[in-house]
């Protein structure tokens, strides 16, 4: 039985027994599938239904893109989900959505098939990445809700790690449509179970009516969607945020391609390897301080390291160089993704913190969809990507000279 917290007002968040932290376990196994397959996982069945299918690198990518669109339009009532269902229906859901997705997608023969498929995946994504999570988390933390958060995300770069190369064998060794098959298998033999035993509610949150919880949201000083998008308060947080993921999605998407010319692609894929285990050292490193930072500022300092990463590329074609400031960027990738969640939870009230993410979550979203296809089309305008990061350097500029600037009041 879940040993649920006596105190709902003082939970023993430092305890190594707080049930949270299993919950902290299961997200992260949840972000390894949900970036596995419905973010990193995009590259592979690029390659593979350009290969088998003969269709266009645009024609797929722009199912991408709608896949990406419409599931920030479903992020926006995450949290209504959660309240209503419970996390443990809306993450089964969610896997329930990543398996039928991935079973069509092996068996896709037209374009249609494959927008059909993107389609339901969207819901999965919905649930099981950003918005869902750092909902989720949020249930059950408040004093280590950053250090909590930053460990359940760090399995979003397991997902690269684990996920694309194992799915990459697979299908060497398989073809695509079983490949497909037994890696969706062993995601439900895995997430299921797991999510069962370890994805809960809080008894104070599970145990509440439908009803209390709507009169808590409408509580003076309380936050609704409309309120907050005519707020600069949160747009304060959500815009800097927005430019910063849109930069750093971009970059991440075209990573190889700007690198291969330079270092070769096998060198190439080790500085993206580089990227994505020193995003990992820096989530963990600075998730252990970052609840007693001031997060604006700490905000500030990765734009900036990150324009500075991206600024070095443009001089440079040392390898050593690269390979630095790849280390570099990767640094504060996780990191990036966190600090919204943080400095809403610290500026604006707690019964407002699961709608304000999944809005900010959803804009952000919306935003950094159009990164990949905003960078490809300055490259294929100027032929090169020095334009491109010109632009991402820009971008960072502009994020840290908003979010440095917090207002004065927000209540």
């Amino acid at each position: 039985m879940a040993n649920f917290p006596t105190s709902p007002d003082r939970p023993d968040e430092f305890s190594p027994r707080y049930f949270g932290w299993r919950v902290v376990a299961a997200c992260f196994l949840v972000a390894v599938a949900a970036w596995g397959f419905g973010f990193y996982g995009h590259g592979v069945y690029l390659a593979e239904l350009i290969r088998l299918k003969g269709w266009s690198s645009s024609l797929i990518s722009a199912a991408t893109t709608v896949y990406y669109l419409f599931s920030a339009l479903l992020i926006v009532f995450m949290n209504d989900w959660i309240t209503r269902f419970g996390p443990k229906y809306c993450v089964l859901f969610g896997i329930a959505c990543f398996a039928l997705s991935a079973c069509l997608l092996a068996f896709v023969e037209s374009p249609w098939q494959l927008y059909a498929a993107y389609f339901v995946m969207a819901f999965g994504w919905a649930v099981m990445s950003i918005g869902g999570i750092t909902n989720i988390l949020g249930l059950w933390f408040e004093t280590k809700r950053g250090f909590a958060i930053s460990l359940g995300l760090t399995g979003a770069s397991f997902g690269a790690i684990l996920v694309v190369p194992s799915l990459i064998a697979l299908i060497d060794s398989f073809g695509f449509t079983k490949a497909l098959l037994f890696s969706t298998l062993t995601m439900v033999v895995i997430l299921v179970p797991i999510t069962f035993l370890w994805i809960e509610a809080p008894a104070a949150v599970s145990h509440t009516s439908a009803a209390l919880v709507s009169n808590s949201l409408d509580q003076t000083g309380s936050w609704t969607r409309s309120r907050a998008l005519g707020s600069w308060a949160f747009w304060s947080v959500t815009l800097p945020f927005s430019l910063g993921w849109l930069a750093q999605a971009g970059f991440l998407v075209h990573q190889i391609a700007l690198l291969e010319p330079v270092l070769g692609r096998t060198h190439a894929g080790f500085a993206v390897a580089t990227t994505t285990a020193f995003s990992v050292i820096g989530g963990l490193t600075l998730g252990t301080v970052i609840d007693r930072l001031n997060q604006r500022l700490a905000s500030v300092v990765a734009l900036i390291v990150q324009a500075g990463a991206l600024f070095a590329m443009t001089l440079t074609s040392n390898a050593t160089f690269l390979f630095i400031a790849c280390a570099a960027f990767g640094v504060w990738v996780r990191n990036l993704i966190t600090f919204p969640s943080l400095i809403i939870q610290r500026e604006f009230d707690a019964p407002s913190f699961g709608m304000l993410i999944g809005l900010s979550t959803a804009i952000c979203q919306f935003a950094f969809a159009f990164g990949p296809v905003v960078l490809g089309l300055m490259r294929d305008f100027t032929g090169g990507y020095f334009a491109a990061l010109v632009l991402c350097i820009i971008l960072n500029l502009i994020a840290a000279s908003i979010v440095i600037f917090r207002p004065k009041a927000v209540v």
